[in-house]
């Protein structure tokens, strides 16, 4: 079953001062099933990461289709869903993991990952195991767990935010590069978790660039310079 079906995306980006238009992805398309893995490979500024923003609606395409089978709304294009529908799909359904640290002022790590679960309507206690256990998965040392992460390293950070988005286990999952500065055993730690995830039927669109890191994880690569997915 599909839970994801994208069709001729296209984004561009306007540079109003020197009156440039800039083209990111163009005539994407490509179908995600339930449970599958499909990792995204490409010349840097390509547009990868373009694609998976624009599923998560950071951006709005400038054309093209993002249907997304969802639990709650049925299917629905991400492309022109409402702001309530987005806000409901990213709390419930959707989960990103970037490499940059997006928080909450005055929120400590540990509270960044309950978070997470509070706003799907888990209660404190729950939520506050379920995060201490996710935290310690990543290895994210405990005396950090009541600081807040601003100060935290890049690797320290890029594991909060994964911890973060897997403590929901999402129906779909969008990963931006989210093992760029992380050790390799923490590297191991991460493809674990996604085996684990996938088993659950988590449906997920990763960009690597040690694609073959990810090998047993990923079901299919697509190409974005080539528009083509390999098998």
């Amino acid at each position: 079953m599909e839970i994801l079906s994208i069709t001729n995306l296209a984004k561009n980006f306007y540079l109003h001062n020197p009156g440039l238009e800039i083209k990111s992805c163009q005539n994407i398309s490509l179908t995600l099933k339930t449970g599958e893995f499909i990792g995204i490979i490409g010349l840097s500024g390509a547009g990868k990461s373009t694609i998976l923003k624009c599923i998560y609606r950071a951006y709005l395409p400038i054309q093209g289709e993002i249907i997304y089978a969802s639990e709650a709304f049925g299917r629905v294009n991400l492309a022109c869903a409402t702001e309530r529908e987005i806000l409901y799909l990213r709390r419930h359904e959707i989960g990103y993991v970037s490499q940059f640290l997006n928080i909450m002022p005055r929120t400590t790590a540990k509270e960044h990952v309950m978070n997470a679960l509070i706003d799907m309507g888990i209660d404190v206690s729950c939520a506050e195991s379920c995060a201490k256990e996710m935290l310690a998965y990543f290895r994210l040392p405990e005396k950090l767990w009541d600081i807040y992460p601003a100060t935290f390293s890049g690797g320290e950070q890029l594991r909060l935010n994964l911890a973060h988005a897997m403590v929901k286990k999402p129906r779909l999952l969008m990963l931006d590069e989210p093992t760029a500065s992380l050790d390799n055993k923490t590297k191991v730690l991460v493809r674990d978790m996604l085996k684990k995830l996938k088993a659950k039927s988590t449906s997920m669109i990763g960009i690597f660039h040690d694609i073959e890191f990810m090998e047993g994880v990923c079901d299919k690569v697509f190409n974005i310079s080539e528009g083509t997915i390999l098998s």
